[in-house]
C-alpha cells in the first residue's frame, strides 16, 4: 500500500499548497491473451494495487512530477511539441507529456502542474502500471481544469499518449480498465465496439494470486510487433477463402479448417486468437456461474494455446504454471500478459493461501534460482478522487 503521508511530503517539496489526491488501478486479465488487438474479448478486472497522484496547480506553463518510487524530478513545458520525449532513467515522463498533450487538445484549460506520484503496482510485470500512471494522471489535470470528459474519452486519449509520446502501439483494454473498473466486478469487454459488461465475482472460495517471475526478457517488444504483423497477415490470406474477414475476430471455431492451409506461422497465430475469443467468451459464463472450476479449465488452455500456438510463453513462465497445476488448491493457471516473463494468473483456494505462496516460492527458487513475488488481488474500482 502507498503510504499517502509520504505522498503529501514529496508533493510539498514541490508546492506550499494542499494536493488533491488521486489514484488509478493496476489490471489483470483473467483471458484473453493478445486478442484485443485482433478485435476480439478480453476479461480483465482492476486491482487493488494502484498509481496514486497528488496533483495542484501552479501558472509557470510547466508541468513538474515527483517520482517518489524513482526518487526523480522531471518537468516539461506545456508548449513542447510532440516528438520532444525523453529515453533513459527519465523515459517515464514520456506517459504524463503525452496524455497532456492531448488533453490539452480536448480542451483542458491549464496553466501548468505539480504532481507527485506513487505506485504499488510492480512495474514491468503485466499488471499495466503504464496505463494506470496515464489514466491517473489524467483523471487529475481534467478534474483540476474542470474538463468535462467521459471515461472511454479519458481512456482514449491514454492510448493515444503511449502510441505517440512512448511508441507503444497498445490496445484499449488496459485503459478501459483503469477508467471503467468496478469493484468485485470483471470487464467483458468487445475489442472491437468497446462495449463494457460487468461480471459479478462470484467466487468467494477462490483467490485470485499473482505470481511474478521477476523475469522480463528482451525479446518482449519485438515480439509483440511481430505477432501482430504476423496476424495481420493471416487476416489478408484469410480474406482470399471467406469474405468480409477484417480481423481474426470475424473467424469462429468453424473456421479452423480454413484456417489449416495457411502456412504454419499464420495457421498457429490464428488458431490461439479463434480458439481464445471462444474461451473467453465462455470464462465470463464460468465466472457469472460462480463456477471457479470451468473457468481455471479455460485459462489453462490458454496457457497451453501461448506456448504452443502464439509462442509467447518462456521458461520461466512455464514452471510457474507447471508449480501451479500440481497443487490441488489451484483450479487454473496461465501466464499473462505480452508474454516472455512478467507474471502469472493463478485461481488458488483461499483456505490454501499460505501453502499456495510457500509452495511455489520454494520450487520457483529451486528451478530458477529466483525469488517470486506473490499478490493475492481484489477486483477494485477504476479512476477516483480520494477525500482522505
Amino acid at each position: 500500500m502507498v503510504d499517502l503521508l509520504k505522498l503529501r511530503s514529496a508533493f510539498a517539496e514541490l508546492s506550499s499548497s494542499q494536493p488533491r489526491l488521486f489514484s488509478a488501478p493496476g489490471r489483470v486479465n483473467l483471458i484473453g491473451e493478445h486478442t484485443d488487438y485482433n478485435e476480439g474479448f478480453v476479461l480483465p478486472m482492476a486491482a487493488n494495487l494502484r498509481t496514486y497522484v497528488a496533483a495542484g496547480e501552479r501558472n509557470d506553463g510547466k508541468i513538474v512530477v515527483h517520482s517518489v518510487d524513482l526518487n526523480e524530478v522531471a518537468e516539461f513545458s506545456l508548449d513542447e511539441k510532440v516528438g520532444s520525449s525523453q529515453t533513459g532513467s527519465s523515459g517515464w515522463i514520456n506517459y504524463i507529456q503525452g496524455v497532456t498533450h492531448f488533453l490539452c487538445a480536448a480542451g483542458l484549460d491549464c496553466e501548468g502542474a505539480n504532481l507527485a506520484i506513487a505506485s504499488d503496482v510492480p512495474i514491468g510485470a503485466g499488471l499495466s502500471s503504464s496505463a494506470a500512471l496515464e489514466v491517473a494522471v489524467g483523471f487529475a489535470l481534467a478534474k483540476m481544469g474542470e474538463l468535462e470528459i467521459s471515461r472511454h474519452e479519458l481512456a482514449r486519449i491514454a492510448q493515444e499518449a503511449e502510441h505517440v509520446f512512448v511508441g507503444t502501439n497498445s490496445g484499449l483494454m488496459d485503459q478501459l480498465t483503469a477508467t471503467l473498473a468496478e469493484q468485485n466486478h470483471a470487464m467483458l469487454i468487445d475489442c472491437r465496439s468497446f462495449q463494457v459488461t460487468q461480471i459479478p465475482m462470484s467466487l468467494p472460495g477462490t483467490a485470485v494470486v499473482i505470481c511474478d517471475t521477476r523475469v522480463k526478457h528482451e525479446l518482449v517488444s519485438s515480439a509483440y510487433n511481430q505477432r501482430r504483423e504476423e496476424c495481420e497477415s493471416a487476416v489478408r490470406l484469410l480474406r482470399n477463402k471467406k469474405a468480409n474477414v477484417r480481423a481474426l475476430r470475424d473467424l469462429e471455431l468453424d473456421d479452423l479448417d480454413l484456417v489449416e492451409n495457411l502456412p504454419e506461422i499464420e495457421r498457429r497465430r490464428a488458431r490461439h486468437v479463434i480458439t481464445e475469443n471462444e474461451r473467453t467468451v465462455a470464462a465470463a459464463q464460468s465466472l457469472a456461474a460462480g463456477d471457479a472450476v470451468a473457468l481455471g479449465q479455460l485459462m489453462t488452455e490458454s496457457h497451453k494455446s501461448l506456448r504452443d500456438d502464439f509462442e509467447v510463453s518462456c521458461s520461466e513462465l512455464d514452471i510457474m504454471c507447471d508449480l501451479a497445476l500440481g497443487l490441488e488448491s489451484v483450479s487454473g493457471a496461465r501466464m499473462m500478459g505480452g508474454g516472455f516473463g512478467g507474471c502469472t494468473i493463478n485461481l488458488v483456494a483461499r483456505e490454501s493461501l499460505a501453502e499456495f505462496a510457500d509452495s511455489m516460492t520454494a520450487g520457483y527458487h529451486r528451478a530458477t534460482g529466483l525469488m517470486p513475488s506473490i499478490h493475492v488481488v481484489q477486483p477494485d474500482d477504476g479512476v477516483s478522487e480520494l477525500f482522505v
